[in-house]
């Protein structure tokens, strides 16, 4: 009679507690922004982007299951432009944002201004500013696949 009672004890708490796991919504942490090398889109990728694209930019970085659609799948941009990556539109959206939510939400932040604060007292900011978008469009596209 003790077993059972102590099976139904276990199994009463791993029921409670799969049932509070359920219902835990996930929160975004908001942080300032890290200084980073306007030199790495690979750094700035893994700094800024891949708490929600993911290491491998297919959207499922740690902080995608908090975000009301699922972020953007980066590694199939080109595929989704007819081969092509389209190497302005993303320097575009990363500088301006979304113009429309067709393709996405306007969750994700603009990174124009964002980045240019990193580069306030600079001699060039606006010249930074452009080398970081730069660098990290290039190295999305390294993320490509068919």
């Amino acid at each position: 009679m003790p077993n059972r009672i102590h099976v139904a004890f276990v199994a009463g708490l791993l029921a409670t507690a799969a049932f509070g796991i359920a219902q835990t919504t996930p929160v975004i942490k908001e942080v300032p922004m890290k200084s980073t090398s306007p030199a790495s889109g690979k750094q700035m990728y893994s700094t800024y982007c891949a708490v929600c694209h993911g290491v491998d930019g297919k959207g499922g970085g740690p902080a995608a299951a908090a975000l009301k659609e699922p972020p953007t799948n980066l590694a199939q941009l080109a595929r989704d432009n007819g081969g092509k990556f389209p190497d302005a539109h993303i320097y575009s959206v990363l500088q301006f944002g979304m113009e429309t939510t067709a393709h996405g939400t306007k969750d994700m932040p603009i990174w124009g201004p964002a980045l240019r604060s990193l580069d306030r007292g600079s001699p060039a900011p606006e010249m930074e500013e452009h080398q970081r978008l730069a660098n990290l469009t290039n190295y999305l596209k390294t993320l490509q696949q068919q």
